[in-house]
């Protein structure tokens, strides 16, 4: 990380510098109204379309999620689940978690037993799905009244009907996890061609689902829940030993939960509350580094307190948090003041806390507790010219989630129920240690680190933003935030910027390569890091990504001349970002 001469955290873009951030290679746009930045073109674009024909941002999240489960197969979905997280123009905020929940078949040790990757692979893996009912309310309780369901459906349908070109990111990220997809013959005839595997520049029609979008057109949302596609899912399940039935489909319902809200230097950040995990860790380690002075820290000191900080932001995150709905969760005692500083007073600016030793006493009113997640998942911002925001993340949990497409409804569905504890005490192979408070029940939602977070300055968004990638979630957001706000980067600069990450356990610090000196990693090693360039995925395959950490999607808003500048992570190839002025910009 660099820093800048300081100047006001969300402060006037100069036009050198929006001239060179737009000619960086990264995937950029500015506008003075709406952008999009999202995973693919074709989704942005989709966004992209709702807002220029007088669409607010939520309105065109839910066009963009829907054509994001077409384009985007790895992770975009109507057969997963996540969280939106909006606010208006008039300064209204909420939080709609539509996690996926156990089917009430569900229970405590139906994992720990028979195959090793039930809760991976296969029927017994998918939760219930929340994406379609977690749009519709989001639209429901705060759309422009412009646009029907039906009209935001349409651009998915279309898509699924009439083909996409398949970008070489997708042809690769295709071929390099078919051992996900070729166990099921549904996948594997329309993700692989039954084997002859798609190129890059080819195209990708799926009749069956835009058959499936179509009905959700024309009988509404709830048709996912209570229709012909229910009776699709469950027919699915009950021919192959899964778990969902037409009763789980019937009683799911988003839940509308009140963001978390915390101040920064200034600043006011509303992000996700359990059973998200990402906005409590957020406002614990954003308390524990402000009394710190960043910018004057040299490279190595910066690094050395951002990676002490994960460490007691992620030993509380796996021991204390979980659904709230079944679990309490003690949000008071995790955020208190006097507990956040007591529990930087072992930190050591010399030397690095070994990661047996960041514990302390207990905040009041928590039990104990620990889980694990995948990281592929996807998240998108909005904005449109009256200044309404939506952060999205969504996944199906893992590549392509459980590998099962549902019979004649074309969709993938996810792994969500190995987000739980499938076999208390056992580390997952990201080292992450599972515990009881996060097991399986009927129900109940697995934890999650998706993190979609909106930054206000003055009272206005200044900063939109969230990215995929399991545990590394809230470390990537919560490093963007601090390039911007405490750095003095362009969004441009602050998404491009290298990352690391500690999650507590194992006791490790990974980070991008080529992203840390020789100066700083030395420095680091002084004091007793352990340090490990990044190898990402649960799986061998995807190699070409496996060394980056997250897919950033972030929009920054100068509060002076009011323009949105979207910023695609340039880790990625296939992500995106478009104003209402001007078409998506893509990385060669």
């Amino acid at each position: 990380m660099t820093s800048r001469v300081p100047r006001l955290a969300c402060s006037l873009l100069l036009a050198a510098s929006i001239a060179a951030e737009t000619t960086a290679g990264s995937h950029q746009a500015t506008d003075e109204r709406g952008v999009v930045v999202a995973a693919s073109a074709e989704a942005t674009q989709a966004g992209i379309e709702i807002l220029r024909a007088g669409g607010n941002a939520v309105d065109a999240s839910v066009a963009v999620g829907l054509a994001l489960a077409v384009t985007y197969p790895r992770a975009g979905n109507i057969g997963g689940g996540g969280f939106l997280l909006l606010r208006d123009v008039g300064g209204a905020a909420e939080a709609i978690d539509y996690r996926e929940t156990a089917p009430a078949a569900a229970f405590r040790e139906m994992y720990f037993e028979g195959p090793a990757k039930a809760s991976v692979v296969g029927h017994r893996a998918a939760g219930v799905p929340g994406t379609v009912a977690g749009l519709a309310l989001a639209l429901e309780r705060h759309g422009s009244g412009k646009f029907t369901w039906a009209q935001l459906v349409e651009p998915a349908r279309k898509l699924a009907a009439e083909g996409f070109i398949i970008s070489e990111p997708i042809a690769k990220h295709l071929s390099s996890n078919s051992r996900i997809l070729e166990p099921n013959a549904e996948s594997t005839r329309i993700f692989l061609r039954g084997g002859n595997h798609y190129a890059a520049g080819e195209r990708l029609v799926q009749p069956e689902l835009a058959a499936t979008l179509a009905r959700l057109q024309k009988d509404g949302p709830r048709e996912f829940y209570e229709g012909e596609t229910a009776r699709l899912l469950v027919a699915e399940m009950k021919a192959n030993g899964g778990l969902i039935n037409a009763d789980d489909l019937r009683n799911y319902r988003a839940v509308v939960r009140e963001p978390l809200r915390m101040r920064y230097r200034g600043h006011e950040i509303l992000t996700m509350p359990p059973p998200s995990s990402g906005g409590v860790v957020i406002a614990q380690m954003l308390a524990m580094l402000e009394p710190f002075d960043l910018v004057k820290m040299r490279p190595d000191a910066r690094a050395h307190l951002l990676i002490e900080v994960m460490k007691r932001g992620f030993h509380d995150r796996a021991s204390f948090v979980a659904d709230p709905d079944f679990v309490p969760v003690p949000m008071a005692g995790l955020l208190a003041p006097e507990y956040l500083a007591a529990r930087m007073t072992n930190f050591d600016p010399a030397k690095a806390t070994p990661s047996s030793e960041v514990g302390g006493p207990a905040p009041a009113g928590a039990e104990l507790m620990l889980k694990k997640e995948k990281l592929e998942t996807t998240h998108y911002s909005v904005i449109d010219a009256a200044g309404n925001a939506v952060s999205n993340t969504y996944t199906l949990n893992g590549h392509y989630g459980n590998g099962v497409t549902v019979t004649g409804a074309g969709f993938l569905l996810n792994n969500e129920m190995d987000d739980f504890t499938t076999r208390p005490g056992a580390a997952n192979i990201f080292g992450l240690i599972q515990g009881e408070a996060n097991s399986v029940a009927a129900g109940k939602r697995p934890l999650s680190s998706m993190t979609p977070t909106i930054v206000l300055k003055d009272g206005e968004p200044c900063l939109i933003l969230g990215s995929p990638g399991g545990p590394t979630i809230i470390n990537i957001v919560l490093q963007v935030m601090i390039n911007v706000i405490d750095l003095k980067m362009t969004a441009a600069e602050a998404n491009a910027a290298p990352r690391l990450h500690h999650q507590w356990m194992p006791d490790e610090v990974t980070y991008e390569p080529g992203g840390m000196t020789a100066e700083v990693a030395n420095a680091l090693i002084a004091r007793g890091h352990s340090l490990g360039q990044r190898q990402m995925y649960w799986t061998d395959s995807d190699r070409a990504n496996a060394r980056r950490l997250g897919d950033a999607a972030v929009i920054f808003v100068d509060p002076k001349t009011k323009l949105r500048h979207g910023s695609a992570d340039p880790r990625s190839g296939s992500s995106s970002a478009a104003g209402q002025g001007g078409d998506s910009k893509s990385a060669p």
